[in-house]
């Protein structure tokens, strides 16, 4: 119960901040084109970038997967408030039932999930494989997602440098072009893959900060 009011409390507190901010959204047509005909997508994105995201998770239709520890238990309460499913387990306990309740609700819900591909613990930039793992599972492409923020405050002792936004502050959520499905033959463990990833991600990461720069007026 601790854990579950904890949860209601941060995400009273985020709401009522995130109503002040001045988002905005940049989708490919083909992203548009798959909310209308409910076909699942992924997005990925930095571990970082997370507090900035969970304003659109409810809007997104988002399924993910929640630690069964007590701070999952606490996010888990926070993103069932935001309008996610949530899948429960981790990489220690409980991935393979998460990952096939995920799969479960993307499929049957037509949701679309996001990854904080260099998570849970890092290191930071780096891609893991359970996004591609879900990728071929499902054939559904994966957009990489950057995030560009004017004012914000930053936690860098945080291994993933992640930086929750201040009021009324500018926030862009840019969503580049989808990487293809990964194929039944590739390797989801696959360096090139990872790299792929990391490349789009860091592309688009500038896209969003280029878009906000010319917002500002710089």
């Amino acid at each position: 119960m601790k854990q579950t009011f904890i949860g209601f409390i941060i995400w009273m507190i985020y709401r009522l901040l995130s109503l002040t901010w001045r988002l905005t959204l940049v989708e490919p047509p083909s992203l548009k084109k798959s909310f209308q005909e409910r076909s699942s997508v992924l997005f990925a994105h930095w571990h970082g970038d997370e507090l900035a995201l969970l304003q659109i998770i409810g809007i997104y239709r988002i399924a993910t997967i929640a630690s069964q520890s007590k701070d999952g238990e606490i996010m888990n309460t926070a993103i069932k408030l935001f309008g996610a499913k949530t899948s429960r387990g981790s990489s220690t306990r409980g991935g393979a039932g998460a990952l096939r309740t995920l799969i479960r609700l993307m499929k049957e819900e037509g949701r679309n999930s996001s990854f904080a591909v260099d998570g849970p613990k890092g290191p930071i930039y780096k891609a893991k494989p359970g996004v591609f793992e879900v990728s071929r599972l499902l054939k559904a492409p994966i957009y990489p997602g950057g995030v560009g923020c004017d004012r914000a405050w930053h936690f860098p002792k945080s291994w993933n440098q992640t930086y929750l936004p201040k009021p009324f502050a500018k926030i862009v959520i840019y969503w580049d072009e989808a990487l293809p499905p990964v194929s039944s033959d590739e390797d989801p463990r696959s360096s090139k893959l990872s790299e792929r990833l990391e490349n789009a991600l860091h592309h688009a990461r500038g896209l969003a900060q280029k878009q906000l720069a010319v917002q500002n007026g710089e």
